[in-house]
């Protein structure tokens, strides 16, 4: 095995040696930086723009670079004597302007006499640093309008943002396309209203699916702008969608308890379990009940909930009902109206509850929705509230929990979910 410093396999010759070099650049001119920097900070020296102390920084690095890629290339350093008579040799330089991500860096290019030099780093004919086009598409996930981008960027970049934005478009078109799995083990779905111009400034639903594959993938399936109202009939039209793209089977769906989107699921795919959000109904319980009385509702509810089996979340839910069937009536009614839909998740063993029982994972998503698209306002247009939140699917949040990624413990649940389904999971 070897040490921690020497290079991994997929490592070339190339890059340890630019990276020696560049380690070895660094430390030479560390001097240079500490004087620069102080210079900032006694001078009030900007830090972008043509004379900027970043600017200054980065031209530092990116000529130090392809100064050892010359080198490279050449099999001998700067000045060294050995490069005499080798049959090629430096021939001075040539001057290019690149957009970088602190604004244009004027650079020095390194040149061969026999103009064979192909620098990585800064290829030939780049104008861009890379990393350029994906700072606009960040800004732009983070819920800037493109205006705001190009009024940010204007006199740093001096570039159309709109070519950067008009990538994310045919992205999400192929991503909205795109074929889906056949079968899912859990499918989650959830709406988030939008504040979207349609004549009028209006509040229009966004529906979002998140299904869960038999290898345990989590995935957002889909989004669709409604037209108008979270009903059950725009949901099926959703779901048939879905249904289009290949879905034929749905293990398990959780949502939450409106009227008549369990029947919308079943007509779509008549095999699937329907759950309701455990959480949405929680919820539900304390808007229909005094303040004063919540914490206990909420306490005993969990203990229905937390049962071992559903014969015992029915004894628990009695209790429940004796205790504050008469106060709250309305309570008792939306879980004995829906008690079939409550306690499909207490069939399974604890890594399936925690997947299946609540839609907590989707409204996570959603909170990072609302957060890049808060300070737009409102939408132009439906195109545009959906690229916004493409963005945000498409860039995961680094160290944090995020809706895509793989389901914890998922061998012990498919194994499960295979002894109870059958041939639905094993053909698969």
């Amino acid at each position: 095995m070897g040490s921690k410093d020497e290079p991994g396999p997929v490592e070339s010759e190339h890059q340890v040696r630019t990276g020696a070099e560049l380690a070895r650049i660094a430390e030479k001119n560390r001097d240079l930086a500490e004087e620069l920097v102080e210079r900032a900070r006694r001078d009030g020296l900007q830090l972008v723009g043509e004379s900027g102390l970043l600017t200054g920084l980065v031209k530092l690095v990116l000529e130090g670079a392809l100064e050892a890629e010359m080198a490279e290339h050449l099999g001998y350093e700067k000045g060294d004597p050995a490069g005499a008579g080798s049959g090629n040799h430096r021939n001075g330089t040539s001057r290019k302007t690149v957009l970088s991500q602190v604004g244009p860096v004027t650079l020095d290019i390194p040149r061969d006499r026999a103009g064979s030099f192909t620098p990585q780093i800064v290829p030939k004919h780049a104008r861009r640093v890379e990393g350029f086009t994906e700072t606009i598409v960040s800004l732009y996930a983070k819920g800037l309008t493109t205006g705001e981008i190009q009024a940010h960027l204007a006199e740093v970049y001096d570039v159309e943002v709109s070519r950067a934005t008009a990538q994310v478009a045919q992205d999400l078109a192929a991503w909205r396309t795109r074929p889906l799995d056949r079968v899912y083990a859990v499918l989650l779905i959830d709406c988030i209203y939008i504040k979207i111009r349609d004549g009028a400034v209006a509040n229009k639903p966004v529906y979002i699916a998140v299904g869960i594959n038999l290898d345990g993938d989590r995935d957002v399936l889909g989004m669709r702008v409604g037209t108008g109202g979270e009903g059950a009939k725009q949901w099926m039209t959703w779901l048939t969608e879905l249904r289009n793209r290949g879905v034929g089977d749905i293990l398990i769906a959780c949502c939450d308890g409106l009227k008549g989107l369990p029947e919308s699921i079943n007509d779509v795919w008549p095999q699937t379990d329907v759950q309701l959000c455990v959480v949405h109904l929680v919820r539900t319980s304390l808007r229909y009940s005094a303040k004063q009385h919540w914490a206990a509702i909420a306490r005993q509810l969990r203990e229905v909930y937390t049962a071992k089996t559903a014969d015992e979340a029915e004894q628990r839910f009695v209790r429940f009902e004796e205790e504050w069937g008469q106060r709250y009536p309305a309570v008792i009614d939306t879980r004995r109206r829906n008690w079939e839909h409550v306690i499909v998740f207490m069939r399974f063993p604890a890594p399936i509850r925690r997947v299946v029982y609540t839609t907590n994972m989707i409204e996570s998503l959603n909170s990072r929705f609302r957060q890049a698209t808060r300070r737009r306002g409102h939408f132009p247009d439906d195109d545009a509230a959906l690229k916004v939140l493409y963005l945000v699917i498409r860039n995961p949040i680094k160290n944090r929990a995020n809706v895509t990624g793989k389901t914890p413990a998922w061998k012990q649940a498919i194994n499960s979910l295979a002894s109870y389904y059958g041939d639905r999971v094993t053909n698969h």
